[in-house]
């Protein structure tokens, strides 16, 4: 019985994740032919029709006598979406420590503060330009909304699998960092990884 409700649940959360994954992606989608004020000024106006429809109609059947007359949009009207001092203060903090990493993250980029990670960002850079003849922004935008929604259902179904391919894809990159590493500080063999280094045998 508990797996049958857990069932139900996780199909309804399914349901409510394609109904939000169609809207984003339809919206996305009109920018291509209709600016960015037409789709929002027209999503507004469908979303008002809609809900003042409902209010209407739930008005309607309390006249009528066919309903108990409860807003149908109570939950949202009193969903708690403030902040305290508190927590307006935290998340402030630490967005002022994350855009001040990333600026001087970017900065030792630009500056060359780093050989390496420089050469690795000019490397990044130029790989995007040919992404940036393939597809514009928002293309990459509705392919990235339609991952944030669909990689975590394909995770979930496939986890052992992603996860043991994540670790080899992780072995290789290592190696071509420690070989790279290696490249920039004049070609040496790699370290020895025995603490110590190696201990010459007894006779």
């Amino acid at each position: 019985m508990t797996s049958k409700v857990m069932d139900l649940i996780y199909w309804k959360d399914m349901e409510r994740t394609g109904m939000v994954l169609t809207g984003l992606v339809v919206g996305l989608l009109s920018l291509f032919q209709l600016s960015i004020i037409t789709v929002v000024s027209t999503l507004s106006l469908a979303i008002m029709c809609f809900t003042i429809s409902v209010r209407i109609y739930y008005k309607l059947l309390h006249v009528l006598q066919l309903g108990d007359g409860v807003h149908p949009f109570q939950s949202y009207l009193e969903l708690d979406i403030g902040l305290s001092g508190e927590e307006a203060q935290h998340y402030m903090q630490k967005a002022i420590v994350l855009s001040c990493s990333a600026v001087d993250t970017l900065r030792n980029l630009f500056f060359v503060g780093n050989l390496f990670n420089s050469l690795k960002f000019l490397l990044l850079m130029y790989l995007v330009t040919f992404l940036g003849n393939l597809c514009d922004g928002l293309t990459l935008l509705i392919i990235g909304v339609i991952a944030v929604f669909s990689l975590p259902l394909f995770y979930t179904k496939h986890q052992d699998k992603v996860d043991s391919c994540f670790v080899s894809v992780q072995a290789h990159f290592d190696n071509i960092k420690g070989f790279l590493h290696r490249l920039a500080q004049g070609g040496g063999p790699p370290p020895d990884p025995t603490p110590g280094g190696a201990k010459p045998k007894a006779h």
